[in-house]
């Protein structure tokens, strides 16, 4: 029976089903579902849950914030309606191994709804243009000419030095989510279909089903602490700060020695507020003797990220807790544990002053925050990586910490990179000299795109970094995209909050099929 079934038919889809989910934040989102005939039978064969992702600052006004709300769902009522109609049609019958094909379908959907979307506009524009009256021509009023009185004042121009304006963001078209949703679960209805799994044949597609000898598993960046912008907390440079375990552990090891780090921080911080150290002992000590409650922690809340949320008057202050909590363990940043910033450069900007705010009342201007950037990593060398220290618009100064920094440490773009459809379009990356970009599976986004863009990468000698967005869900799908991909690293949040913790188990889990099949390298 086995064997003649070699001979059956191939599986093709019969039916998508699209319907609005929550994500782990309790935003909606969209599930899509793949049921695929298979000898004669209609079988459900898998599903996604594809993550959303918010650009609002934390800053945001609450009408910017209601006005998010409202798109997002909008977005998601539209994404279900064209997974449950236009694609249902457009895709059944197509064998579910058929990747290539469903995404150039799926982009053809796609573009022709953008050229829809344009054509709604520019009819809106035109009916406004008709509907809005010429205003009335008026004589211009003549201007008084004013006596000299004495010696004629001359003018002072102060020169100042201009920064480029911030790009406007990437427009997102209503229902995208569903390209994306339908792609990776095709790509997943393959891969159960073959018989292998999702990393395995997102391998065999980036290599044109040429079966790979050995897998490389991507360093996880594991964010310890978030730092809130908002907060009344001084320091406002750094937006996360992240560890990374030395490429030479398993990643078993490195997730425990992690794991270690975070009791140790927590510990700190319920003792001794703020700043670690013997003066805080001391202190806990002689609240204890004397009877009195200790003061209460500072921090019980764990963020969306999955990480600890607190805040601090400076850097060197928020070092010293990394760094005492190590050398509690025996352990020693720079050796046995790294590093990397989330900078968040993007939103530092104050406009008026045309600088960046990296202390509350310090402001620094895009030259000065190179230098400021190199005496960092100067003074401390266990961090390598920078995600984020300048705005995208700011060229001038990329290039400049890149020569600088380059060899040093990781300089990569994430929010000051271009959209994943530009940087695939452009066949270039926004930021020529970072060393690499952080790739993140939303809206429109499909798996082919990431193929094609991560090959890219490849041959700038860029790194790839796979990011998980704000809104994740329990959908494991990411990490095996980040193991097929050959992502370098694999930036997933916090060791907390269930859809984060279900992402570091699977790649536990990918690690030992790797290893018990001997393709680990």
């Amino acid at each position: 029976a086995n064997y003649f079934s070699k001979f059956s038919k191939a599986p093709v889809i019969c039916k998508l089903v699209g319907r609005k989910v929550l994500d782990g934040l309790g935003q909606p989102t969209l599930e899509v579902e793949i049921y695929c005939k298979v000898k004669n039978y209609e079988e459900k064969i898998c599903s996604i849950v594809i993550a959303s992702h918010s650009q609002i600052p934390e800053n945001a006004l609450p009408e910017t914030i209601e006005a998010d709300e409202k798109e997002r769902n909008d977005s998601v009522h539209t994404a279900v309606e064209w997974v449950n109609e236009s694609l249902n049609t457009m895709l059944r019958d197509l064998e579910s191994t058929d990747q290539c094909q469903a995404d150039k379908m799926l982009g053809e959907y796609f573009a022709k709804k953008v050229e829809e979307k344009k054509e709604i506009q520019k009819r809106e524009e035109e009916e406004a243009a008709k509907a809005t009256p010429a205003p009335a021509s008026c004589p211009p009023t003549p201007i008084p000419k004013q006596k000299s009185r004495g010696k004629s004042v001359k003018k002072v121009t102060v020169e100042e030095n201009p920064i480029p304006p911030a790009e406007p963001a990437e427009p997102v078209l209503c229902g995208s989510l569903a390209i994306g949703g339908t792609s990776l679960a095709i790509a997943k209805a393959g891969a159960i279909i073959s018989r292998v799994p999702l990393y395995f044949y997102i391998a065999l597609l980036k290599h044109d089903q040429e079966s790979p000898k050995e897998m490389n598993l991507p360093l996880p960046m594991v964010t310890r602490l978030r730092c809130e912008k908002i907060s009344p907390a001084k320091l406002k440079l750094v937006k996360e700060v992240m560890l990374i375990p030395p490429a030479e552990l398993s990643l078993k090891q490195g997730i425990e020695r992690i794991l270690n780090i975070q009791k140790e921080i927590t510990r700190l911080l319920e003792s001794s507020g703020k700043m670690p150290g013997p003066q805080a002992d001391s202190k806990k000590g002689k609240a204890q003797s004397s009877g009195k409650k200790a003061p209460p922690p500072p921090l019980k809340r764990i963020s969306h990220l999955g990480c600890l949320t607190t805040g601090y008057d400076n850097l060197e202050q928020l070092l010293l807790l990394m760094q005492t909590a190590c050398k509690n363990i025996d352990l020693e940043l720079g050796t046995d544990m790294y590093l990397a910033i989330n900078c968040a450069a993007h939103e530092l900007m104050d406009y008026d002053k045309r600088k960046y705010e990296i202390l509350t009342g310090t402001f620094k201007s895009p030259d000065e925050m190179v230098a400021m950037y190199v005496e960092m990593i100067n003074n401390f060398p266990f961090i390598i990586a920078l995600i984020d220290p300048l705005r995208k618009e700011d060229r001038e100064q990329w290039s400049s910490i890149c020569c600088a920094l380059g060899s040093k440490c990781y300089l990569i773009a994430e929010d000051a990179a271009t959209h994943i459809s530009k940087l695939k379009t452009d066949q270039n990356i926004n930021i020529a000299m970072c060393s690499g970009v952080v790739l993140k599976y939303i809206n429109q986004t499909k798996v082919s795109d990431l193929i094609e863009l991560t090959g890219i990468l490849d041959g700038q000698s860029h790194i790839t970094i796979l990011g998980s967005p704000d809104g994740e869900s329990l959908d494991e799908s990411l990490v095996d995209l980040a193991v097929g991909l050959g992502a370098r690293f694999l930036k997933l949040g916090g060791l907390s909050r269930g859809e984060r913790v279900a992402k570091y188990n699977r790649l536990l889990a990918i690690e030992e099929e790797l290893a018990a099949n001997g393709t680990l390298r």
